[in-house]
């Protein structure tokens, strides 16, 4: 045991160093949608996540939004907890059995105008899960879809650069 405890205070972590950050680049995504939701909406936008039975790798990544690296908050954008207050569904994961229900009524109780995103591969067509007995399909066939962002997982890079678009092609 004393072997171990000091061979891994004397050795450095085995783990990779963190992504070197890219200010102006983020400055300038927090800038654009900012941006954008101010202009369609007169406000920044809100969020309301509902995980339709994934795995929780896309989850990790848009859960990294609100870390101090991304820091979801400066770009206009928040996760609020009841649909009554959001503009945009995020979705992750194949919508199985027994959420279908559950999503449709996340879905009704969101004022107008609103929009739904499917994040990740699964919830673009069931993915990975798409053969199981359990799983309806994508999200597509259970609402109506205005931005897929591909990925296993995307990232969160990715996942903010979909929001913009989302918000720029809106009417």
């Amino acid at each position: 045991m004393r072997k171990t405890l000091f061979e891994s205070m004397t050795r450095g972590p085995l783990t990779e160093p963190p992504p070197a950050p890219d200010e102006a680049g983020l400055a300038e995504l927090a800038q654009s949608v900012n941006r954008a939701a101010r202009a369609k909406l007169g406000r920044s936008l809100s969020i309301r996540h509902v995980d339709a039975g994934s795995c929780n790798g896309c989850e990790l990544e848009l859960h990294a939004l609100s870390n101090a690296f991304y820091d979801l908050e400066r770009f206009g954008l928040r996760f609020v907890a009841s649909p009554r207050h959001a503009d945009v569904l995020t979705v992750t994961g194949p919508v199985t059995k027994n959420m279908r229900e559950a999503l449709k009524r996340t879905y009704d109780a969101m004022p107008d105008p609103k929009w739904v995103v499917a994040i990740g591969a699964c919830a673009v067509d069931g993915g990975l899960f798409a053969a199981s007995d359990v799983v309806e399909g994508g999200v597509k066939d259970v609402l109506p879809v205005d931005l897929h962002i591909r990925g296993c997982p995307p990232s969160p890079t990715e996942l903010l650069k979909g929001l913009i678009a989302l918000l720029e092609r809106a009417a």
